[in-house]
């Protein structure tokens, strides 16, 4: 494969989207009453087994490929933190595939 060839197949991989991932939830140190009124209502229905239910949020980004992975990582942290979480009461956790 020609040199050119061989370039333009690797830009096209590393422009190509990501996808990211984000889970927010509540601090173990906050009380989560959404996920107690759920954790009772699977009781009353019968399920077994549960010693606790805790709620959050998810999210998914796609990115538009224009950074790299530790440049998309670092945006997505940043857009976590700054956006999609209240630093105060919730974490997050992310990743990233392609």
């Amino acid at each position: 494969m020609p040199a050119a060839a061989r370039l333009s197949v690797l830009l096209s991989i590393i422009k190509a989207s990501m996808k990211a991932y984000v889970y927010v939830s509540l601090k173990k140190s906050v009380l989560d009453p959404q996920g107690k009124t759920i954790q009772g209502a699977l009781k009353k229905m019968g399920y077994k087994g549960l010693e606790e239910v805790r709620q959050g949020k998810y999210f998914e980004l796609t990115l538009d490929g224009g950074l790299s992975r530790e440049e998309a990582q670092s945006e997505v942290e940043r857009i976590a933190r700054e956006v999609l979480t209240n630093p105060v009461i919730e974490e997050f956790r992310c990743s990233l595939a392609d």
